[in-house]
């Protein structure tokens, strides 16, 4: 509200939301009591009742969803925020990691467990990594409402499970190298979102090509390589076999599910983006499309409800991911 938005003004961001419906009692009666989407069949029985053409109807309807919908300067105050808390996060994590010897060596994440001091740095960096993520769980039904709401509440889920097992159970110091891994590619999909929402569109799609190379770098390759390696293998080969080592492998397996899943669809945009020159209309926006060559029968509840990416976010996020002209984790 002080910080971000008199930045998006400076940036001549629009301020201004979706065109809005013309007034109509009957529509807005038939929008507000009984459907949003509605039928082929009630799309018919409304242009008779009101003499408009189907098209005319859809197009009301289409107008009337997108009004409810946050306007671009809202996006990007709320992707301004999340830019500030991951940079900030993210820099706080290297400089404390670089310090550790477990950062080289993953081996020394086991040595003396679970008799392992709690440093202040650490135990810092794990409540306000904790805060964020919960304040991610509660926000995410006031913020903009995008379409993989599903993924992204399952990833807030497994990631507020995990910090917290693993704060409990003291197996810190690999957490600290998972947050610090996972933060690196959130830095530059907020910065992706804030460029195409002020119109930068070669600076957005640039940002997003680099997000999607360190998304599929730091998820796909370190990620299984170097934390599930040693949560899988080296743990077991220091410690042995206990309850907390299963509990901790499943839910670092399902992020790893969650980011085959993203992964798949950050490559699809970036394919279009270089196919096409730029990159494609995000398949999570939150604004439907107002282009005249809509099909003619509305989309099915089933399309509506489709799950599909975030980060970073989130892809969230998170986690994603981008909206409006570059694609999404909000992780």
């Amino acid at each position: 509200r002080f910080i971000a938005k008199p930045c998006a003004l400076g940036l001549k961001v629009q301020a201004n939301g979706p065109q809005k419906a013309q007034p109509n009692a009957i529509l807005e009666k038939v929008f507000t009591a009984i459907t949003k989407h509605p039928d082929e069949k009630r799309l018919e029985g409304l242009s008779k009742q009101l003499d408009w053409d189907v098209r005319s109807i859809q197009r009301w309807f289409r107008q009337r969803r997108n009004q409810e919908k946050p306007s671009t300067l809202t996006k990007f105050c709320e992707s301004m925020w999340r830019f500030t808390f991951y940079l900030y996060i993210f820099t706080y994590g290297v400089r404390f990691l670089k310090k550790t010897p477990w950062l080289w060596n993953t081996r020394q994440c086991w040595n003396g467990y679970p008799y392992q001091p709690l440093m202040p740095d650490l135990h810092y960096y794990y409540i306000v990594e904790l805060s964020f993520y919960w304040s991610l769980m509660f926000s995410q039904f006031i913020d903009i409402k995008r379409k993989d709401f599903g993924i992204m509440f399952t990833h807030h889920i497994v990631t507020v499970t995990l910090i917290t097992f693993s704060y409990v159970t003291n197996l810190t110091r690999v957490g600290t190298l998972t947050l610090c891994l996972h933060d690196a590619a959130d830095v530059v999909l907020e910065a992706a979102k804030m460029a195409n929402y002020c119109k930068c569109q070669k600076l957005s799609d640039l940002l997003f090509l680099t997000f999607a190379i360190v998304f599929i770098v730091s998820r796909l390759g370190i990620y299984p390589l170097w934390i599930l390696n040693t949560t899988l293998f080296e743990l077991y080969e220091a410690l042995g076999n206990f309850p907390a080592l299963w509990v901790f492998n499943v839910l670092l397996v399902i992020l790893q599910i969650l980011h085959c899943f993203w992964s798949y669809l950050i490559i699809k945009a970036a394919y279009k983006a270089i196919s096409k020159g730029k990159v494609a209309k995000d398949d999570r926006s939150d604004i439907e499309s107002s282009s005249d060559e809509e099909e003619t029968v509305p989309r099915s509840k089933t399309l509506h409800s489709t799950i599909t990416t975030n980060g970073t976010g989130g892809a969230n996020g998170t986690n994603g991911y981008l909206t409006g002209g570059t694609c999404s984790a909000e992780h």
